[in-house]
């Protein structure tokens, strides 16, 4: 699992209104992006500055502005005068670590949330920062690195770009929030399937290795509860958001929303259960197998005391003992030996001691 960077030494004592890149990485270039959705069609383009989004803003049409990459902070401070953003809102937009939150402005709303991805080629979660800025006509997102993640919203733009247009940029935050939370549920089906593979697999062999992997299981989901638990209080806020930025007409899908951001959280813990339950398991599987052998160990050792007393018996060294002199003693205290090794094991056998 990829994470997020934390606050770095040099970022403390900063002030809330500097624009300052705060991440650990950076894109090769900030792109810029517009989808223009009119109620007949869907214009697309790449914008390279701020100048060529001005003909958007005060077009009367819904604009989606997609940014990619957070360090041009020259960049960021022609966005906050243009669009009079808020510069501490921009703030926290640069520092990706930051805690998902929602903050209603004079001229309309903030929102962020941790998006994930899962990457099946590397078998492991992507986690970056999207930050959503919703103004009358026009939503802006943010992005520390550029993904595919709303491949599907921007598919259903161009197909359906009416219904968008209808119901404003809060439906197509909306529409943004469903495809991150639905990749939180599916990313959380996808381990539930690994945690489930490894119970099935508890019964028949457990092993050091199932053993790392449920550690390892268990760190992933911890990981995911940082961010997943803090979504639901933002979904939350939205819901009970009394503002004009969440029109009544979208209540409806804010509340699915809440639903589902509510489904995540108890997959989730419904998924930390399962996994104490699975790591219970393998103790008492490993407790048993321990047991068992224990058990084989203390009856071998039980045979054997019988057998060690004859041997030591005649192993002393005394010059009166007749039985030495027996012309078939060697082979009468093995067959004795032997009678009181396999009486024993009959014995065990019937108690059901192994």
């Amino acid at each position: 699992m990829t994470h997020t960077p934390l606050k770095r030494k040099e970022d403390i004592g900063l002030s809330p209104y500097e624009l300052k890149f705060r991440g650990r990485h950076r894109s090769q270039e900030v792109e810029m992006s517009v989808f223009d959705i009119d109620t007949e069609s869907v214009e697309e383009e790449t914008i390279h500055s701020i100048e060529e989004l001005r003909k958007y803003k005060d077009s009367g049409t819904l604009t989606w502005l997609n940014i990619d990459g957070l360090h041009n902070e020259k960049l960021m401070g022609e966005l906050a005068d243009n669009l009079h953003i808020p510069t501490e809102i921009l703030s926290d937009v640069m520092e990706p670590g930051t805690r998902p939150q929602t903050e209603e402005l004079d001229n309309g709303l903030f929102v962020s949330i941790k998006m994930m991805q899962f990457n099946d080629a590397l078998n492991q979660v992507s986690i970056d920062n999207l930050s959503i800025v919703l103004l009358n006509n026009m939503l802006i997102t943010f992005q520390e690195e550029k993904s595919d993640l709303f491949n599907p919203i921007r598919t259903r733009l161009r197909k359906h770009n009416k219904r968008f247009r209808d119901l404003g940029t809060d439906y197509l935050a909306f529409a943004l929030l469903d495809v991150v939370i639905d990749n939180y549920i599916f990313i959380l089906s996808v381990l539930g399937e690994k945690i489930e593979t490894l119970e099935n697999k508890m019964v028949l062999n457990p092993d050091r290795e199932t053993l790392r992997a449920i550690n390892l299981l268990k760190h992933e989901l911890s990981d995911l509860g940082r961010y997943i638990k803090p979504a639901r209080e933002v979904i939350s806020s939205l819901v009970k958001m009394d503002g004009d930025f969440i029109t009544p007409k979208n209540d409806k899908h804010f509340k699915e929303l809440q639903d589902n951001i509510n489904q995540a959280v108890e997959l989730l813990d419904y998924y930390h259960e399962l996994l104490y339950d699975v790591l219970n398991i393998y103790h008492s599987s490993m407790s048993t197998r321990l047991n068992d052998i224990m058990a084989l160990l203390t009856v071998f050792s039980v045979i054997f005391i019988p057998l060690t007393f004859i041997v030591g018996v005649y192993g002393m060294n005394f010059d009166n003992m007749p039985e030495l002199h027996l012309r078939h003693g060697y082979f009468i205290v093995w067959g004795v030996m032997m009678l009181i090794s396999i009486g024993m094991l009959w014995y065990f056998r019937r108690k059901k001691w192994f």
